[in-house]
């Protein structure tokens, strides 16, 4: 078996047009990178036809089947190309902690969702938006009933070439959010954390809420997408059409785990946040307040040190640094401090050990993460699902880039699914607490309610 790419150079085009093609399809994945932001929105990646596929509940141990998967097909990367260049793609619901960690039962199902969704992808085109080149890029790996690598990346070339580019962004079809919990409910949940904090039990836990609509007729999960991006450009933007007929949409800002191949992990964690300002005198006021609020550092250091922890479990001693701590990054409709925490990750591990280690991510659970986890079981009234989880590329070579599930929509079976919170600490007011998540979840439910009326049932 040939363990290099076979590399297909493709005229650049906007990566949005090109995955037209394939959006009306199950089983594929656009890693868009809408907002470049420090560089982390360079490559963009359209994986579809996997080869095969993981999508299941609870009674397989996903993180043992994929790994195993992956240790089949161990290849190397063309370092003239993208970091992708073949693997697993897919997301990995908050829920698949259990798999990890002893936690209580579960609560209601919510969208009846699978825990993972994820292909592995022998196929993909890739879109260097810095260079403006592209490439379709096909491996080897003797799957049977294949076509070889020249043949698949000379279709899906001619697929990418073909399709139109999209027409204007149709903004007529629209619907109605409904809150799953009252403003009044979701701060007395608040209260509780805080209740609990004081008892000794946390430092911190992330409290969500969520609302629901449906699907108006007539309007595709393409066009939605669409909107949101519009709305909400992010670095970790996704769309990823999932074996079970789930479809999520996001538009994340935060990146979870990246691996090299040299072993150099790298998270960055978000804690803090602020609305962006309607003049720039106010949007800069808005930052420096944000910037220098003790609450949001203090926050954010504790998920900080909740990460060192759980890279600490992995990593070389003495490896685990912190070389950023909450920095301001500015995104399109809010402000949020982001720290970096870096580790070389032991030679004899590889993605799916980093994985075991720290899911799901620190900045969407609390600290200690265990504690914080069951009371996030007992007050939320819905399973989470691909909110809050990761969708990730890992890599043929051992590499790996994944983001937390955050600014997301989720569609199953006509129904539409948004969700916002917030880090909730000892000093949190619950009514701030309920403001900071609307101020998340706006873009969002403007997508689909672009008359927003929804703010008057919210206030």
């Amino acid at each position: 078996m040939n363990d290099m790419p076979y590399a297909l150079p493709i005229p650049y085009r906007d990566p949005l047009g090109a995955f037209a093609a394939f959006a009306g399809e199950s089983n594929v994945a656009f890693l868009d990178s809408a907002a470049e932001n420090g560089g982390r929105g360079r490559y963009a990646y359209i994986a579809a036809n996997p080869f095969w596929v993981l999508s299941g509940g609870e009674k397989t141990n996903p993180f043992d089947s994929l790994e195993a998967k992956l240790k089949r097909f161990p290849m190397r990367n063309d370092p003239d190309l993208p970091p992708f260049q073949g693997g697993a793609v897919g997301y990995l619901s908050y829920e698949l902690g259990r798999h990890l960690e002893r936690l209580p039962p579960l609560v209601d199902p919510g969208l009846d969702v699978s825990d993972v969704g994820l292909g592995l992808f022998d196929t993909l085109a890739a879109f260097d938006s810095q260079t403006r080149q592209a490439w379709i890029i096909a491996r080897e790996t003797e799957t049977p009933n294949r076509l070889p690598p020249e043949h698949r990346a000379r279709a899906m070339a001619a697929r990418i070439q073909n399709v139109p580019a999209p027409g204007p962004i149709d903004w007529e079809l629209a619907a109605t959010w409904t809150p799953e919990l009252s403003r009044g409910e979701y701060e007395d949940m608040v209260s509780r954390v805080i209740d609990y904090i004081h008892a000794g039990d946390i430092f911190q836990a992330n409290l969500t809420q969520r609302l629901l609509s449906v699907m108006p007729q007539g309007l595709g999960p393409f066009m939605l997408y669409r909107r949101l991006r519009s709305l909400s450009p992010a670095p970790f933007s996704a769309f990823i059409s999932a074996p079970d007929g789930t479809t999520i949409l996001s538009a994340s800002p935060e990146r979870f785990l990246s691996l090299n191949t040299e072993g150099l992990v790298v998270t960055r964690p978000i804690k803090g946040t602020r609305p962006r300002g309607r003049t720039p005198g106010e949007d800069k006021a808005l930052a420096d307040e944000l910037s220098l609020s003790e609450k949001d550092q203090a926050e954010n250091l504790m998920i900080v040190d909740l990460m060192r922890n759980d890279l600490s479990r992995v990593c070389r001693l003495g490896s685990v640094e912190v070389s950023e701590l909450a920095t301001l990054e500015t995104f399109a409709n809010v402000h949020h401090l982001v720290s970096e925490v870096r580790g070389i990750l032991f030679h004899n591990l590889g993605p799916v050990d980093l994985l075991r280690a720290t899911f799901p991510g620190g900045s969407i659970t609390g600290a200690p993460k265990i504690r914080a986890m069951e009371i996030i079981n007992e007050l939320e009234p819905a399973r989470r699902g691909p909110y809050c989880g990761a969708i990730a590329w890992i890599g043929f070579d051992g590499a790996m880039d994944s983001s937390i599930v955050i600014r997301t929509l989720v569609i199953k079976d006509g129904q539409v699914a948004a969700q916002a919170g917030g880090g909730i600490v000892a000093d949190s007011d619950p009514a701030a607490e309920y403001d900071e998540s609307m101020d998340k979840v706006w873009a969002l439910l403007q997508s689909l309610d672009p008359g927003e009326q929804i703010r008057e049932q919210v206030r």
